[in-house]
């Protein structure tokens, strides 16, 4: 072998090596790997996974008597966009062998916390979750996005009307393609199309309270996919 050769795969293997050590886990992957491998030996039956961002991670902190005793899973991870979700949906959800999923995403994408993003974009990535789901006969309930008029984290952007302009097509996906939806924005909304002041404090991340309205409407979408 040339001294050249050796030194390109020496290049190569370095480089490699930097990759696995500098590298970013995007999608975060890593964290429920361990807790996804501890649920193998444990009833699927009637399992219910969680996938979304920081209101759904949250949900367990704020309200945790809905998920106790229940076969809930929460994978919800805060600050992520449904690129992100879609990239690790077969590991935090399809593997993990639930019955149904609850998919509530797409208000990172609005304030571009990875960058910026179409109505389109996003709800290309939550149909392909979707796909996903009934393609391993996993039973869908999607939710709408909650309504919000202002990201604390990026004043400059103004996210009410792509709120609702996501909603509406997610609506229409999900009435043409006899997809179970829950309607949180509705019953959370104000005057000036953002959440109400008594149910999330920054406008964005719902209350106890806010949370209990989510509750209420969301099981009566599982009971009907449990009959």
């Amino acid at each position: 072998m040339t001294k050249v050769k050796i030194c390109c795969i020496f290049i190569l293997l370095t480089s490699i090596k930097l990759i696995e050590v500098n590298g970013q886990d995007w999608p975060n992957l890593s964290k429920y790997k361990n807790a996804n491998t501890q649920l193998d030996s444990l009833e699927t039956k009637d399992r219910i996974v969680f996938m979304g961002n920081s209101i759904t991670e949250l949900w367990t902190t704020i309200s945790p008597s809905f998920f106790d005793n229940k076969n809930y899973v929460n994978r919800g991870i805060s600050g992520q966009t449904t690129p992100q979700m879609l990239i690790r949906f077969r590991q935090d959800v399809i593997n993990l062998n639930p019955f149904a999923v609850v998919i509530l995403a797409g208000i990172n994408d609005i304030a571009q916390n990875t960058g910026p993003s179409t109505i389109q974009m996003i709800k290309n990535n939550i149909i392909s979750m979707i796909e996903l789901a009934n393609s391993n006969k996993i039973h869908v309930i999607l939710c709408s996005v909650l309504p919000a008029d202002k990201f604390p984290w990026f004043p400059e952007i103004s996210p009410a009307q792509k709120v609702v302009d996501l909603n509406k097509e997610l609506r229409e996906y999900a009435d043409k393609n006899n997809i179970l939806y829950v309607d949180y924005f509705s019953l959370m909304v104000n005057e000036t199309m953002g959440m109400k002041k008594e149910l999330a404090k920054d406008g964005v991340h719902p209350n106890k309270k806010g949370y209990l309205i989510m509750e209420k409407t969301l099981l009566k979408a599982i009971s009907i996919i449990l009959q």
